[in-house]
């Protein structure tokens, strides 16, 4: 196509068909890819004076764009991963607008040999299981809201959910019959089946039949499991500013002392690591966490200092010769060297 619109003929056509139709990609995923879009068209109008309607493809060069990460990067102040995130979306797109439009290919592939910023792995953190019955103790279980609270928090915990998974929870996606589970909702619109089973089971299943009682105009099966004022789902800002206030309230207890950030996804990180602390295999946590890889699980294993302490002191076999040769003995260090390993 040659015309003045190509740029905003391929792009719309890649948000509404390729990437919903033929990728099946989930709304999340969407709407990243969305917003990277979004910067890039505020980064041409502000350093280019390019207006929307005037971008055209030939004017997408590998040089545009490397200077549209740096503007992410040094202007907005973004961290690598947000940094690498755009870029894979832009790549997702130029990927396909090369199929559709190849008269620019060589610029294209210039564009695609972008490579990824690479970035220190991400410390792990995790709450242990008695800081966990510090948060969880918070909440006033004598209000509908702090019901709502617990079993919010707990549920998040026991079933590792994503905070997206846990906002987008109906009451169809719960079956307390034995056995009992809850339906997520992941990345790439896999669904993934995790039990419930202990106390979690016994609130929950308490905490559905108060959630009866609510007109909701719609199917009851239907409906958001967690929801705010309004009788909409939570949202994400609505579940991290639940956590964040008995977070608050935990640190009035000296025995929940920790040195960083307590956020939603933090819950998922504490399951993970009990989990590898039981000595569950890696290939069934990943499975319960949603993971595409085990590479990805493996963080954990690679997080918890006190197991590889106790599997280095298990393995340990001393094979230190009795008597090391003191070099002070004899002031030639070539010859203290050369008799070191006999």
């Amino acid at each position: 196509m040659k015309n003045t619109n190509d740029f905003a003929f391929y792009l719309s056509q890649f948000f509404s068909k390729y990437l919903p139709g033929q990728k099946n990609l989930s709304t999340n995923t969407i709407a990243s890819y969305r917003d990277t879009f979004k910067l890039f068209l505020i980064f041409c109008s502000e350093t280019k004076g390019l207006k929307s309607q005037n971008i055209t493809l030939n004017l997408l060069t590998r040089k545009i764009v490397t200077e549209f990460l740096e503007w992410i990067e040094k202007k907005r102040k973004c961290c690598l991963s947000t940094r690498n995130q755009r870029l894979s979306a832009i790549h997702a797109f130029f990927r396909y607008v090369q199929k559709e439009s190849p008269d620019n290919l060589f610029e294209f592939h210039k564009i695609l040999t972008i490579p990824l910023k690479r970035k220190p792995k991400p410390q792990v953190f995790y709450l242990r299981s008695d800081e966990l019955k510090i948060l969880f103790s918070q909440p006033d279980t004598s209000s509908k809201q702090g019901r709502r609270d617990l079993i919010l928090l707990v549920l998040m915990y026991d079933s590792a959910a994503r905070v997206s998974e846990i906002i987008d929870l109906k009451v169809s996606d719960i079956r307390l019959s034995s056995p009992a589970v809850v339906a997520l909702h992941g990345k790439g619109s896999k669904v993934r089946h995790v039990p419930i089973i202990g106390k979690t089971k016994d609130i929950l299943a308490a905490y559905l039949e108060e959630h009866k009682k609510y007109n909701w105009g719609i199917a009851a099966q239907d409906a958001p499991v967690f929801f705010n004022q309004q009788h909409k789902k939570l949202s994400r800002w609505g579940v991290s500013h639940i956590l964040d206030k008995y977070v608050q309230m935990a640190k009035n207890n000296t025995k929940f002392n920790t040195g960083f950030a307590v956020t939603p996804h933090v819950l998922r990180h504490s399951k993970a690591m009990l989990l590898l602390q039981a000595g569950i295999n890696l290939i069934y946590i990943r499975d319960f966490l949603g993971h595409c890889n085990v590479v990805t699980t493996e963080i954990y294993a690679r997080a918890d200092t006190e197991m590889k302490r106790k599997a280095i002191e298990s393995a340990y076999t001393d094979l230190s010769p009795v008597d090391m040769p003191n070099w002070e003995e004899n002031e030639d260090l070539m010859y203290w060297l050369q008799n070191l390993c006999k």
